[in-house]
């Protein structure tokens, strides 16, 4: 695609480290419970899949799809829900995976959403949190790295569903001149 170009700022050996630390942590905290992990598509579904597979507990897997980027770079604000959880939470542990969390409208909504569903708990893991974008606060119980403003692609992260399969991520640059 022209216009932009791709500089890498978190490498595969970094994500893999962070997931492992993340992982370690989760084991801790869980150990003897039943977990269920609760990605958001289409993002964490990397993500989750490298985290699932370092735990060492009993982990049933779900998804949720939600729509709330009118024009890919700004929240409305406006959330809908395209695909729900079909796994019952009643009485489970919940941890709600989350590949970026930048204004928290969105996971705040789904954090609402999930405990209408009556879990005995919920948490949220999230690999990269970008603080400068808050608007909502939110918990996040597990943060891989704190990243700054920048429109990231990679491991799950896309730019028009382009760049998802990048094994690292990378920052997005786009190209100032203009050709005439």
């Amino acid at each position: 695609m022209a216009g932009y170009q791709l500089s890498e700022r978190i490498s595969p050996d970094q994500l893999s480290k962070c997931v492992d630390h993340l992982a370690e942590r989760i084991n801790r905290d869980y150990k003897g419970k039943n977990l269920v992990l609760i990605g958001i598509l289409k993002g964490a579904f990397i993500f989750m899949a490298d985290l699932a597979r370092r735990l060492d507990l009993p982990v049933k897997l779900d998804f949720v799809r939600l729509a709330s980027y009118g024009d890919k770079t700004q929240t409305c604000g406006n959330v809908r829900i395209t695909k729900d959880v079909e796994l019952p939470l009643q009485g489970s542990h919940v941890l709600v995976v989350e590949d970026i969390v930048d204004s928290g409208v969105t996971l705040k909504w789904l954090l609402d959403h999930v405990s209408k569903l009556c879990p005995e708990s919920v948490k949220v893991c999230a690999l990269l949190d970008k603080l400068e974008r808050r608007e909502v606060e939110v918990p996040i119980d597990y943060v891989g790295m704190t990243v700054a403003n920048a429109f990231l692609v990679g491991y799950g992260l896309d730019f028009s569903e382009n760049h998802r399969n990048l094994p690292a991520i990378y920052e997005v640059v786009f190209d100032t001149t203009v050709s005439g």
